[in-house]
C-alpha cells in the first residue's frame, strides 16, 4: 500500500451561477475528513440558469461540466462529484478522465440506500424530475429497489429559501412514501435539500440520506482507495476516451476554462 496524502476532492455546482458555491462549502466541510481538501466550484459559462431542471438547461452545460472534469484530471484532483442529482454528463466525464474518479449524487445516494433497505423512496421537487430520475435508477440497477418518487412540488432553487417549508413538505411527502408505498429508506433528491436530512430522519424514523453526504463520501472513499491501491478510471472498450492525438487533430487539447467561481476548504 502507499502512502497516503491529502485528498483533493472538487465539487462540481453545474451552473454559472456562485451563490451555492460557499454554503455548500460550508456543508460540505461539516462532514469531510480530517485532511481532506475540498474545492467547490461553479462555471464560467454564458448560460446562467441558477438550475437545472430542464433538459435543455442541462444541454447548455454539459460540455463546461466535462471541461471542468478533464482540467482536475491534469491537475491533481482525486476525485469529483458532479452536484446536480440527474448526474448530468457523468459518463461523458468519467470516460475523459485517466485518474480523477468522478461520483455523482443520485447514484451514490442509491447505492447507499441499497445496502440498508431493500426499498427506497426518492423525495423530489416537482413532477417533471420524476421521468428523468427513474432513468437514471434504472440504468444503475436499482429500479427494483424504487417504492416510488414523491413531489413536493418545488423548484429547486427554492429549497433553500424556507428551510422549514421545505423540511415539512419532505416530511409530509415521506411519510406518504412509507405508509402507502412500503419505502423502508428515503433519498433526498437533490443536492439544494443540504443540512435537513436530520430532521426528517428524527421525524419518520426511517434512514434519510443527503445526497450531498452520500456523493462527498463516496468520492473521499474511491479517492483513498485510488492512493492506496492505484485505483483509476477504466478507459477499456466503453469507456475509452478519444486520443490525444485526434483531440490535438481536432483542436480539443488547449479547451478554454470553464471555471469561473472557486471557494476552498480544508
Amino acid at each position: 500500500m502507499n502512502n497516503q496524502s491529502k485528498i483533493r476532492i472538487r465539487w462540481l455546482n453545474p451552473i454559472a451561477q456562485p451563490h451555492y458555491d460557499e454554503p455548500m462549502g460550508m456543508a460540505l466541510k461539516q462532514v469531510a475528513n480530517a485532511g481532506t481538501e475540498v474545492e467547490v466550484v461553479s462555471l464560467q459559462s454564458e448560460a446562467k440558469m441558477d438550475n437545472l431542471e430542464y433538459r435543455f438547461y442541462e444541454s447548455l452545460v454539459i460540455g463546461d461540466v466535462v471541461k471542468v472534469a478533464k482540467e482536475g484530471d491534469v491537475n491533481g484532483v482525486d476525485a469529483m462529484v458532479i452536484g446536480c442529482f440527474y448526474d448530468l454528463a457523468l459518463e461523458d466525464c468519467r470516460e475523459i478522465c485517466q485518474n480523477t474518479l468522478v461520483v455523482a449524487p443520485c447514484q451514490a445516494s442509491m447505492q447507499v440506500a441499497a445496502n440498508i433497505a431493500n426499498k427506497f423512496s426518492v423525495i423530489v421537487g416537482q413532477v417533471k424530475w420524476i421521468e428523468q430520475m427513474t432513468e437514471r435508477a434504472e440504468r444503475y440497477g436499482y429500479g427494483g429497489y424504487l417504492a416510488s418518487m414523491r413531489s413536493i412540488d418545488m423548484s429547486a432553487n427554492s429549497l433553500q429559501c424556507d428551510t422549514q417549508v421545505t423540511t415539512d413538505r419532505i416530511i409530509e411527502a415521506g411519510r406518504l412514501a412509507i405508509e402507502e408505498d412500503h419505502a423502508e429508506a428515503l433519498i433526498l433528491g437533490c443536492t439544494c435539500n443540504f443540512g435537513l436530512y436530520e430532521k426528517v430522519q428524527q421525524e419518520l424514523g426511517v434512514p434519510v440520506i443527503d445526497p450531498l453526504i452520500a456523493a462527498l463520501k463516496q468520492a473521499e472513499m474511491l479517492a483513498s482507495m485510488k492512493q492506496a491501491f492505484n485505483l483509476a478510471p477504466s478507459n477499456k472498450w466503453s469507456c475509452e476516451p478519444p486520443s490525444e492525438s485526434e483531440m490535438l487533430k481536432f483542436g480539443l487539447h488547449s479547451l478554454t476554462e470553464s471555471i469561473g467561481n472557486r471557494f476552498l476548504i480544508s
